[in-house]
């Protein structure tokens, strides 16, 4: 993904139009609809500001490496949540990995409970063995 393209992500997620984040940067509009299409070369200052008004990080904005998931809802783009990268999802689909994640544990709580369960019967028939 480009920069552009970040930028333009990161600002329909957060429910900003070209124009009110042209004003909230200090340009017009046609010089912020250049940036998102990448014909404008950005200086650091710039960079910045951008970041702030998105508000995340510079680095996050510059990073291209990482994964970033957002909780994406359609009916309210304000209150959108990301941590490194880019999978958009619904509230339907969180929730179906929420229960995944909570399957997978239980799943890991049952195994540790019979690992414990093998490991007094191992320590009990060592006992046994000892006592001969």
């Amino acid at each position: 993904m480009q920069l552009g393209e970040k930028i333009t992500l990161m600002r329909t997620l957060k429910g900003l139009t070209q124009e009110e984040m042209a004003e909230k940067l200090s340009m017009s509009t046609t010089g912020y609809a250049k940036i998102e299409r990448g014909e404008t070369k950005l200086q650091n200052p710039r960079l910045e500001k951008i970041a702030d008004v998105l508000g995340m990080e510079l680095s996050d904005l510059l990073s291209f490496d990482t994964k970033n998931v957002f909780n994406f809802s359609p009916e309210n783009c304000t209150h959108n949540h990301f941590a490194q990268g880019y999978i958009l999802l619904t509230e339907t689909q969180c929730v179906h990995e929420l229960e995944k994640a909570h399957f997978m544990i239980e799943q890991q709580n049952k195994e540790i409970v019979y690992l414990k369960e093998i490991i007094e019967l191992m320590k009990n028939k060592s006992d046994m063995m000892d006592s001969r």
